[in-house]
């Protein structure tokens, strides 16, 4: 195995070669060990590569470095985690940047749950502390199951990941450098207690990645694609939290954020979205609520017991399929075809007639899952 993931970091440290010319090599050559293998002419005939990039590619040390990141990994207990691997999150591979390796410190279950991306301004005011605290208390209490995700920094970032931990949900930090340091430096323990407590720390950069300003915005895209919907609490007109905002938009997430007064400058990013139409405007827990078609556990009861009850379907098919979804939680239309047994067509006309019905909800990458 140490073999194999010598060539998944390598690949990764590749000068000039970013995830998507990865995949592409990596389908081409059959395997990633196979891509060290390939002559300069063949290198240079996979869509991205010309010849100069594949000179590159060819002369391109990495392997021993790659080497040593294993032997910092297995000390530190850190799991690494390869876009092919079946524990890589499904609603990040559905990214077309999404990074081709993640590195874990923690155990943490990303699938089969809500994952909330909670995000703002680093500037945070008492009054934006406070409605983040407020919001994530109320999720709690609702939504025991949710997973809390954030980047670490000052302000909204490390309120929500305090908030989190207060009140018993899971949260993972998504940070822009190595696991070899914690930025910043004073929030370690709240890094070390999500570690500990079925949350992680989690980062596509090897030890000894510094912070630099460039692997922020890296880091911004790996909060949103972990995400089904990303929160803004507060934020300016520029910054990293409407970075993550447009990113998750792009990748088809809900976006929804906190209003604020128009001469608030830590509200006009905010506001921004929402006049946009980038984001849905929310309050409180309802409106995440509405705007997600989730219903809380402590108040679905009775409701969901009727509605297994008393759904009317118009066909066995139709009951099929919304079996299968209750009983799977999430999955794509494809692996509905397989499971059911059913043509595509008729699958996806099932599920259309789910989803009109108010039963099921559309999710990015072709996945589908019963309202809650």
């Amino acid at each position: 195995m140490d073999d194999i993931l010598k060539y998944r970091i390598g690949i990764s440290l590749i000068p000039g070669v970013g995830p998507v010319i990865a995949r592409n090599m990596i389908a081409y050559a059959g395997g990633v060990e196979q891509v060290f293998g390939l002559t300069d002419k063949k290198l240079a005939k996979i869509p991205g590569i010309g010849s100069v990039l594949a000179s590159t590619i060819k002369s391109a040390d990495v392997l021993p470095r790659a080497g040593k990141e294993i032997e910092f990994i297995e000390k530190h207990d850190i799991t690494p985690v390869f876009f092919t691997d079946e524990k890589f999150p499904r609603r990040l591979s559905q990214c077309d940047d999404a990074p081709l390796m993640l590195y874990v410190k923690g155990d943490v279950d990303l699938e089969m749950r809500p994952v909330l991306g909670v995000v703002g301004t680093r500037r945070a005011t008492d009054k934006g502390k406070i409605i983040c605290e407020k919001f994530i208390k109320e999720l709690a209490e609702r939504y025991p199951d949710v997973l809390i995700v954030s980047g670490l920094a000052y302000g909204i970032d490390i309120c929500a990941h305090r908030a989190a931990l207060k009140y018993g949900l899971n949260t993972i930090a998504v940070v822009a450098h190595g696991l070899d340091r914690i930025y910043p430096y004073l929030h370690r323990n709240e890094a070390k207690e999500m570690i500990g407590s079925g949350g992680a720390v989690v980062t596509e950069f090897l030890s000894g990645t510094i912070p630099d300003k460039y692997n922020f915005v890296q880091r911004n895209r790996i909060v949103a694609g972990l995400a089904d919907a990303v929160v803004v609490v507060e934020s300016g007109i520029k910054g990293g939290a409407l970075i993550t905002a447009r990113i998750a938009s792009s990748y088809n997430r809900d976006v929804l954020a906190f209003p604020g007064h128009p001469s608030d400058e830590l509200s006009r990013g905010c506001n921004y979205l929402i006049k946009k139409n980038i984001a849905a405007l929310i309050e409180n827990v309802d409106d995440l609520e509405y705007a997600l078609g989730w219903e809380s556990k402590i108040r679905k009861g009775e409701d969901a017991t009727q509605r297994k009850l008393f759904t009317e379907f118009s066909s066995n098919d139709e009951k099929l399929i919304y079996t299968i979804l209750t009983e799977e939680k999430e999955l794509t239309a494809s692996e509905l075809c397989i499971k059911s047994n059913l043509p595509v067509s008729r699958v996806n006309s099932l599920l259309l007639n789910l989803e009109f019905a108010g039963l099921v909800k559309s999710l990015p990458g072709n996945a589908y899952r019963v309202l809650l």
